[in-house]
Formats: C-alpha cells, sequence, structure tokens
C-alpha cells in the first residue's frame, strides 16, 4: 500500500535552532509557516490555524515554554515535569500529579499527543479550545499555583524571552495570550502516528497471530468507545469505578452539576497505552492486565452505568484470560517509539 499524506497548515521540521538551556538564546531572524503532514486515515485537525498560525519559530518558544519552571510559583514545576516526553508525556510512577511545594493533586496526568485533532481536553473536557488548555494547570493551587500577569513578570524580566517572542510575534511585547497560543503551537506539533498498527496501516508491516486475534476482540469489546484513528471517541462515560473519597472527583460532573454526569470521565485514547500507567482518572490501576481484569470483573452497577457496559444482564465486558493477552498485544502496537524519543520534543 503506499503511504498517503493530508496536510495542513503545519509542516514538521527539526527544531534544533534554539538551545533550551540556560544560556542566552538568539533568536531565529527568519520565521516561516508550517505544513502538518499526518496519515490519511487521521481524522481532520480541530486546531484553529486561522486564529493562531503555527510557526516554526512560535513552536520553539513554546517548547522553551512547556519546560520552563517560570510558568510556576516557585519556578520549579514545569508543563514537562508532570508530562515526561519517555512516558508518552504522562507523569509516570504518580497516580496524580505533584505540583508546587509537592502538593497532590486530584487527577493522573493525561497523556499530550495528537491534541491538534481532538474537541475536548481534560478528563472533564472543561476545555474545548487548546490554546486555553495550559491556563489550567498553570493557576491551580495543587499544581503550578501561579497567575498570568506573574509569569509575564518574570519572562518579561528575561532578555532571552524578549528576544524568543520578538522572533515568533515580531516584537519583545510579552502577554498572556502569547504565552498560551506558543504552548499551543507547541503541543499541535506533537503527532503520534509511527507505531506498528500505523506500519500495517500503511502495507509496511504484518500483525503476529496474536495481534490480530488481539485486534479481532478489541473492535468486538473496546471499540465502540476507543473509535478512530486516534482511538477515543471523545465521549464522557462511567465505567463504574467507584467514587474515590480521597480525590472527591466526579468527573464531569464537576463541570456541569448535573447529577447524569456523576463520575463520566473523557474516553482517554488508547495510543501509546503501554507507556502512559498509571491508568484511569486517578491512576488507580498499575498494568493492562488490572485494567482488563476490572472490566471482566469488578465494574460496579449505578444508574449512570454506561450501557455499553450494562448488556444482555451482564455488567462489564466478558473476555477470559486468553482473550485478555490477545487484546493487550495488539493495544502493545499502538506504541510509538519514535514519538517517545523524538528530540523535536525533548527539552
Amino acid at each position: 500500500m503506499i503511504k498517503i499524506f493530508k496536510t495542513g497548515l503545519i509542516i514538521f521540521t527539526f527544531l534544533s535552532f534554539i538551545s533550551c538551556s540556560d544560556e542566552v538564546i538568539e533568536p531565529l531572524e527568519k520565521d516561516e509557516v508550517y505544513n502538518l503532514t499526518f496519515p490519511s486515515y487521521f481524522p481532520e485537525i480541530t486546531f484553529d490555524t486561522s486564529g493562531n498560525p503555527v510557526t516554526k519559530n512560535g513552536v520553539e518558544l513554546g517548547r522553551k515554554l512547556f519546560y520552563e519552571g517560570k510558568l510556576s510559583r516557585n519556578n520549579t514545576i514545569s508543563c514537562g515535569f508532570c508530562h515526561i516526553q519517555e512516558n508518552a508525556f504522562t507523569h509516570h510512577g504518580h497516580t496524580v500529579s505533584h505540583g508546587v511545594d509537592d502538593r497532590i493533586g486530584i487527577r493522573n496526568a493525561p497523556p499530550i499527543q495528537n491534541m491538534a485533532f481532538l474537541k475536548r481536553y481534560m478528563w472533564d473536557g472543561v476545555i474545548h479550545n487548546l490554546n486555553e488548555q495550559p491556563i489550567i494547570p498553570m493557576t491551580n493551587e495543587d499544581e503550578m499555583d501561579s497567575s498570568m500577569p506573574e509569569v509575564i513578570a518574570k519572562l518579561s524580566s528575561d532578555p532571552k524571552y524578549k528576544k524568543l517572542f520578538k522572533s515568533a510575534y515580531g516584537d519583545e511585547n510579552i502577554t498572556g495570550e502569547r504565552i498560551l497560543k506558543a504552548l499551543s503551537q507547541f503541543m499541535a506539533t506533537m503527532v503520534s502516528a509511527d507505531s506498528k498498527y500505523d506500519k500495517v496501516k500503511q502495507g509496511k508491516e504484518n500483525f503476529s497471530s496474536d495481534e490480530s486475534q488481539g485486534l479481532s476482540l478489541f473492535q468486538q469489546k473496546c471499540a465502540s468507545c476507543h473509535s478512530g484513528e486516534l482511538f477515543t471517541d471523545e465521549s464522557f462515560r462511567n465505567t463504574g469505578m467507584y467514587y474515590n473519597t480521597q480525590f472527591k472527583d466526579a468527573g464531569r460532573y464537576r463541570v456541569t452539576l448535573d447529577q447524569n454526569d456523576w463520575m463520566k470521565f473523557r474516553v482517554p485514547s488508547l495510543r501509546n497505552v503501554e507507556y502512559t500507567a498509571p491508568y484511569m482518572h486517578d491512576g488507580r490501576f498499575y498494568t493492562l492486565d488490572v485494567v482488563l481484569n476490572f472490566y471482566s470483573d469488578n465494574v460496579e452497577d449505578n444508574p449512570n452505568l454506561d450501557p455499553q457496559l450494562k448488556q444482555n444482564g451482564h455488567i462489564g465486558i466478558a473476555m477470559n484470560t486468553q482473550e485478555k493477552q490477545f487484546i493487550i498485544a495488539f493495544l502493545k502496537t499502538l506504541s510509538d517509539k519514535n514519538f517517545i524519543s523524538n528530540p523535536k520534543f525533548a527539552e
């Protein structure tokens, strides 16, 4: 099969023009608009490039800001602190993220990948625009515990940021809108589409017998929620997890205050799921085996339980041990090793 690509308004290039160290950074004199390349079977881009044109210098500024501790109150917590590249930009080993002064949040850090194609962000979907997403962790008292005026003041006193903002925006004026848009430009470039699954889709490789059986079982038992090439339908669903009284997080209900949304969380993408343990909104499960054991044996019935988990008098998803291993074999084909090691996304 010939590999076909869609093209949007961004193009990937090796972004090694600016050092991300603490040394003085020389700005790029000439900026360019990029064109994002992604497989033809991916969904259309949802990122608004007309309101936030993605440029080479804008992405470089966003990458620098992503790893910048000055976005937090005490200059110690960056976006990259909780979103670690080798773990598909999750906070590996932590059930929920830790912020300033080692404060404990209430949610597991979700992966950052293929954000340019999504319509909703966060576990509860409170954000609908990628340009606005970073303001949540920056101002949350358990994460960065800062404010936009404080961040602007810090960056404005740093000569290297004045140069970077001038390279990206034409002048040295540092504003909240520019900070957020640069961060979202960087996140928009973080596309993961080079897994074994993608290579099979493109006719370059073949699934093993176990992986093929896993795909068939996945399509039967999982794809009603984890659908499409991003492996999420972005819906909000109650999957029968108990309410965690430590974190007091009721999911979508926190946004809508509608009792029908109690314990409904956004269906996560399964791309790179091999790298993103622990799992679920509060990191309660540490392995894929435990996740599947939950769905087969431990789903709790409740009035809001998703209908997909309550069919023919059965609660949960019927799977035996062998079927679970086949499904996990398939899930591991969604791992993109190049994505988690790509220097374009590194500090």
